[in-house]
């Protein structure tokens, strides 16, 4: 049976919450975070979801309306929603959007330097596993004991 947000203490809502929260934040990993977000909502709406993150990447790069509203083919009102959760300080979408940014930065710039470290370990990962790892403790010598 569904349960609307106002039907729940306050005590029932925090736990709810507390579940989601813990769970996502247990993940490691895009692939696990892939896996339990298709396993947890609907096709319709992951893309719910993923429209309003690029609506917000749209907002923040300083697009207008207009243009949002063009290339994605989403009402004002659903654009007027996101732009109010911008506007009203909740840091969650700006800070997702610019871990979002780093991420898509460092993705661009590994794809543009073939046969780097990063670049082989990616195309190659079982060729990782005969060649081992170098660790930096050991390899920096500390020179404050001197």
């Amino acid at each position: 049976m569904k349960r609307r947000p106002k039907d729940l203490t306050r005590e029932e809502m925090i736990t709810t919450l507390d579940a989601l929260y813990t769970a996502t934040s247990a993940l490691k990993g895009r692939e696990a975070v892939k896996l339990f977000l298709r396993d947890l909502l609907t096709p319709s709406e992951r893309i719910m979801l993923g429209r309003r993150i690029i609506i917000a990447r749209m907002l923040l790069s300083g697009e207008s309306y207009e243009e949002v509203g063009r290339t994605l083919r989403v009402g004002p009102m659903t654009i007027r929603r996101v732009h109010r959760w911008l506007e009203d300080q909740f840091p969650g979408f700006e800070t997702a959007v610019a871990e979002m940014e780093k991420e898509f930065n460092s993705r661009r710039n590994a794809r543009r330097e073939p046969f780097t470290a990063a670049w082989i370990k990616r195309k190659y990962p079982l060729a990782f596993w005969f060649i081992p790892e170098r660790r930096r403790e050991f390899a920096v010598k500390d020179t404050r004991k001197t």
